[in-house]
């Protein structure tokens, strides 16, 4: 759970990577408190969680087989299939498969940062605001991408103009405000709901003399549920973006 001390992986690139780390803070005009060790946990757990992901990922495609799937193809092929649907449902039919690859992604990424905070000497980034902020900021990123692609520049602004035209000097604004609000609302729901999560159990661990395992399967049940809140909230704002297509 939450520490205050550096992660054998933190120490590990304070030791070897401190003058890259301190080289591209300076590219972007900040200094590290310590130039002596630039990582920072929530940093170091992040490329962690990512290499983890990588090497899952590897280890998968090595052991495809269409004759005799393992446990771990099965498995994969399992949340394959939860994606894909739930994608289909939200963004549509013809939309929804090409964004399992994003929205898979996401949703792992989250669940694996917040459910590290479980093992010793480990936190969860999600509960540093910048975390959660790099992830709000590349949905939006995606969502408003697919949008001009998909519907092309003018016709995805006037999305932003509303249905009755006497009305677009109004909502334009007004939903381009929106649009700036969302990956706010996205960082502030996974930040205070990971780091409240955090405090609470820790709270009541300390004051109740219950068995700690109660507590981390909380922790795990909102590890999962704030990762598919922000993995359907995704597959929603991409889905009002391209949402001509199903006519």
């Amino acid at each position: 759970m939450h520490g205050h001390h550096e992660s054998w992986f933190t120490q590990l690139l304070n030791q070897f990577l401190a003058g890259p780390a301190n080289a591209a803070l300076e590219l972007v005009g900040r200094h590290a408190h310590d130039p002596l060790k630039p990582w920072a946990d929530w940093m170091a757990t992040q490329i962690l969680v990512a290499l983890f992901i990588m090497a899952l990922a590897a280890l998968v495609r090595s052991g495809l087989s269409m004759d005799k799937p393992g446990s771990l193809q099965h498995t994969f092929e399992a949340f394959y299939n939860m994606i894909k649907g739930q994608a289909t449902d939200v963004i549509g039919h013809h939309d929804g498969p090409k964004h399992v690859v994003y929205t898979a992604t996401v949703f792992l990424f989250i669940l694996m940062m917040n459910l590290i905070g479980l093992i010793p000497a480990f936190e969860s980034p999600t509960m540093f605001p910048m975390v959660p902020l790099g992830c709000a900021v590349a949905t939006f990123l995606y969502y408003n991408y697919w949008g001009f692609k998909v519907q092309g520049p003018i016709t995805y602004m006037k999305h932003f103009a509303g249905p009755v035209w006497w009305l677009s000097w109004f909502m334009f604004p007004l939903e381009i405000i929106s649009h700036f609000i969302r990956p706010m609302s996205l960082t502030i729901r996974l930040f205070a709901n990971m780091f409240a999560g955090e405090q609470v159990t820790m709270g009541f661990m300390a004051l109740i003399s219950v068995s700690g395992v109660v507590f981390m399967g909380l922790h795990t049940f909102v590890s999962f549920l704030q990762a598919f809140i922000f993995m359907v909230l995704t597959m929603a704002y991409v889905g009002a973006a391209v949402e001509h297509e199903e006519h």
